[in-house]
């Protein structure tokens, strides 16, 4: 059991981005769970009514925040929401994300620009925004991104997205050097194949052919969960990671392994 924000003697915070359904959700209410007060984020505030409500029976405070990672001013805002409500932010986790599902060679600009604003692009200066806070205030924290086993390896119809989370995974790298010594640890959870109620994954995962298929390619025969990615999640915001940073921990049932 990871160690709880309430046993390290602070009232402390964790801020997940993207939290309305899915990875985001698990992720929240499992930390709360660790005793930490959570702040969460969509593009509408209604779209977090659920997991507000999964969050206020935690006993833990709950702030539920407008961000839009496509616009820039939104993410300062955002996080000062955050700070205005709780007095601090300890934890981020970049779990907002877009998918297409589109061979490369059909891709527009338009659509390879709205798929890097919102996993690369608004992703850093998130972690910017959260790194420029923790540095300010002189204290140290945990980023954890939600990248994808398609950062490592290859996949069909999943360029735009599976490049981005790659760099996702590298600005991860590169800032966990930087940062070290103001105490800030980054690392990303890279889930594989995913049971998850996601629009962009209902074509799919509600096919059994194509689950039948896909589990068969996975040497431990299921998909990940998002109580999967959640325990991973608590684990690398607790103090048991505390000497764990620039890294990507893949949860993909060892498909990567091939």
């Amino acid at each position: 059991m990871p160690a709880s924000a309430q046993n390290s003697g602070a009232r402390k915070v964790a801020f997940v981005t993207g939290a309305s359904f899915g990875i985001g959700a698990a992720c929240a209410v499992a930390l709360a769970r660790d005793g930490y007060d959570i702040a969460v984020s969509a593009t509408r505030l209604e779209n977090l009514a659920n997991t507000v409500e999964a969050l206020k029976e935690t006993g833990r405070r709950v702030v539920p925040v407008v961000l839009d990672l496509n616009v820039h001013s939104s993410i300062a805002q955002a996080m000062a929401v955050v700070l205005a409500a709780l007095g601090r932010a300890d934890v981020l986790v970049n779990n907002a994300a877009a998918n297409i599902r589109k061979k490369a060679i059909d891709v527009t600009p338009d659509e390879w620009n709205a798929s890097l604003n919102v996993n690369l692009t608004g992703t850093f200066f998130m972690t910017q925004q959260m790194g420029r806070q923790l540095i300010a205030a002189k204290r140290p924290g945990c980023i954890i991104s939600i990248t994808s086993v398609q950062g490592v390896i290859g996949a069909d119809q999943r360029s735009t997205y599976g490049i981005a989370k790659a760099g996702v995974m590298h600005m991860s790298r590169m800032l966990a050097i930087e940062w070290a010594e103001h105490g800030i640890r980054l690392n990303t959870v890279a889930p594989g194949r995913l049971d998850t109620e996601s629009p962009s994954r209902k074509s799919t995962t509600r096919d059994p052919d194509y689950l039948t298929n896909m589990i068969a390619k996975i040497p431990l025969h299921r998909l990940c969960t998002v109580e999967d990615v959640a325990g991973a999640v608590s684990y690398l915001a607790s103090g048991q990671a505390s000497y764990i940073t620039g890294q990507s921990l893949l949860l993909d049932g060892g498909l990567s392994s091939y």
